[in-house]
């Protein structure tokens, strides 16, 4: 009896000695998995910001916003607005707490932004009702032009006021709203219109082309560069670095004026909306032309570039090249140019805006990188790119991404895919723009930080990420006095977190 009691006892014994032993590996293995994603949270931007109590108090309310939009989303992905195109949720957004709080947050600098991109279809149409302002219609564009007189320019119809063709109308509501599709990207059903990139591109630059004489009249160009200021101030924008082609400008009088001339336009519409406006800290002027033509052209332009910098040295930023990358010149074919100016002039290349993996688009990344660049607009084929990438992040190489505009843009087709995830998770140095908002009705900054809070980032990101990105915004900028606009951010960031903690916000 005694021995089948020891036997009973050791294999209680062992049993216990087991699911001790499970429980351990368990534990281990929890433990094990913790750190893991611990270390991975720990690179995130913004990581190793302590939070005071009342950030603490307004992260929880931010959170609980997220993970109520999130967790529905889960359970109901089909209502997941982020897996779909923007213009199929962007008025949803408006609807959205967490929407009308981000667009209350202190969000530092545009730091990729076009300059007649910026505003929405309702402002440009608005520009329609100036007085002197004639139209033509061709066939497959439409022209504007201010004009004392009846523009004696090839009109394939005929030249017409505005006003004219607009009263003559049999319904102007319904004439303005076809006039309005000019002046947009946005349609109802544009997974079937934009079938590819191309597809969207084409009627991306042909707002440009149609538009071109409406903007460059030079009061509309100062009006307009004005009133972008100011939809970035009410955006809680602090600090503004726009790229422009500078086209040349003209008047009722005949009077034409140059690339510089309409540099200094902008430099003096910001002096006065800043007398206007004293709380907005400035902006700064990136010369963008088209990645178009040869060496010879491109060497025109970075003299321009060197003559605005000689006369304008506290607005002039610096340089870059625009248009879409798959079909323009590629950074490479400029070589020899953009060396030579490279010690004088700072470079903001586009690099990168492709799906195309080892083209010239793509390798524009390593142009850029070994020309200097300061920033790199888009860089959204990176993510290919595993040397590139420690580059960018050895050198300090601030990413100018555009979410929303990489969406509309059609390299992306869902934003929890979009590359700039895993810059995230990298630790990358990001900032974070809008590109051409306008075009799609968009907030200068606050879709792309709403968008990017709970479509791109990990549903553990949480307020240090926002506070972070605004911050990166301001420490990768051309502004001269860093410290004193930190100091400013930090005190309506200060502001903005007392008034969530006090449901004022």
């Amino acid at each position: 009896m005694a021995g089948k009691w020891t036997v009973f006892v050791g294999a209680l014994l062992g049993s216990v000695i087991i699911v001790s032993s499970e429980n351990a590996a368990i534990e281990n293995a929890i433990r094990r998995k913790q750190i893991l994603l611990q270390k991975e949270l720990d690179m995130m931007p913004g990581s190793g910001m302590v939070l005071s109590d009342s950030e603490e108090k307004a992260n929880e309310i931010i959170m609980n916003m997220k993970m109520k939009e999130l967790d529905f989303s889960f359970i109901n992905p089909k209502y997941f607005n982020f897996s779909k195109h923007f213009f199929d949720y962007n008025n949803e957004c408006n609807k959205s707490e967490l929407f009308k709080l981000i667009q209350k947050m202190p969000k530092g600098a545009l730091l990729h932004a076009h300059d007649t991109g910026m505003l929405n279809a309702d402002y440009v149409l608005k520009l329609t009702y100036w007085d002197s302002l004639y139209v033509c219609f061709h066939s497959n564009n439409t022209n504007f032009l201010f004009s004392k007189n009846q523009p004696n320019t090839t009109c394939e119809s005929k030249w017409q006021l505005m006003k004219d063709v607009r009263n003559a109308s049999e319904n102007v509501e319904k004439f303005d709203n076809d006039l309005k599709k000019l002046f947009t990207l946005v349609i109802d059903n544009p997974n079937n219109v934009y079938t590819d990139i191309n597809a969207v591109w084409s009627k991306f630059q042909q707002y440009f082309i149609n538009t071109d004489g409406l903007f460059t009249y030079k009061p509309v160009w100062e009006q307009y560069f004005y009133d972008t200021l100011k939809a970035a101030r009410q955006d809680n924008i602090m600090y503004l670095e726009i790229r422009s082609v500078l086209p040349e400008l003209y008047d009722l009088q005949g009077n034409v004026f140059d690339s510089v001339f309409t540099a200094q336009s902008y430099r003096n519409i910001l002096d006065k909306f800043i007398t206007d406006y004293p709380d907005f800290f400035g902006a700064k002027l990136i010369y963008a032309p088209l990645r178009l033509g040869n060496r010879d052209t491109i060497k025109e332009h970075l003299s321009i570039a060197s003559e605005i910098k000689e006369k304008l040295p506290n607005f002039f930023a610096g340089f870059d090249l625009v248009g879409q990358e798959d079909l323009g010149r590629p950074l490479k074919d400029f070589l020899p140019e953009l060396i030579d100016a490279s010690d004088e002039i700072n470079y903001f290349f586009h690099a990168g805006e492709t799906n195309w993996f080892g083209t010239n688009s793509d390798e524009n990344l390593a142009d850029a990188i070994v020309l200097g660049a300061k920033r790199i607009g888009h860089g959204y084929a990176l993510i290919k790119h595993p040397v590139l990438m420690e580059e960018v992040k050895k050198n300090n190489i601030a990413l100018e991404v555009n979410v929303i505009s990489n969406k509309v843009l059609k390299l992306v087709e869902d934003a929890r895919n979009h590359p700039l995830a895993s810059f995230l998770a990298n630790g990358l140095p990001i900032v974070l723009s809008s590109d051409d908002p306008g075009l799609w009705d968009a907030e200068p900054l606050s879709h792309d930080f709403y968008v990017t809070f709970v479509g791109v980032a990990s549903k553990h990101a949480d307020l240090r990420l926002l506070k972070k990105l605004a911050l990166n915004s301001l420490y990768y900028s051309s502004i001269s006095n860093k410290d004193r606009i930190v100091h400013e951010f930090n005190i309506r960031w200060t502001r903005f977190i007392d008034g969530i903690v006090r449901g004022k916000w």
